[in-house]
């Protein structure tokens, strides 16, 4: 099942104190970034933050579950996700350890296939 849009708007809004937050739907759920960054997937209405040192140092007693099938463990967030200001500087803290984004590779330039030139 996949997640609700106001559902996504709300993880997204309570995120919003730790910078600039967008979320793109993937694969039946959303991904959320922060910066730029992958920071967490909502998938069935329920917000996983991707696991980092600082995070779980921050959260202290963490709850960690797939949030697909076949996935690594993220940190499942369950009634913190209504204190935005909590969620804020999980969010922000997790982010500063996350690594940039790759640079997207260039097509190479030149005729399609099936096309002459």
């Amino acid at each position: 099942m996949p997640s609700d849009a106001d559902f996504v708007a709300y993880v997204v809004d309570q995120m919003a104190g730790a910078g600039t937050i967008t979320s793109r739907a993937m694969f039946g759920g959303h991904t959320v970034y922060c910066g730029g960054k992958v920071v967490a997937l909502v998938c069935e209405n329920q917000l996983f933050v991707k696991p980092t040192t600082a995070g779980r140092e921050f959260i202290g007693e963490v709850v960690e579950a797939p949030p697909y099938p076949g996935a690594k463990p993220f940190l499942l967030i369950g009634e913190q996700l209504d204190d935005h200001e909590w969620l804020g500087e999980l969010v922000k803290r997790s982010e500063k350890e996350l690594p940039a984004p790759k640079p997207k590779k260039k097509k190479a330039s030149g005729t399609r296939k099936g096309r002459k030139a």
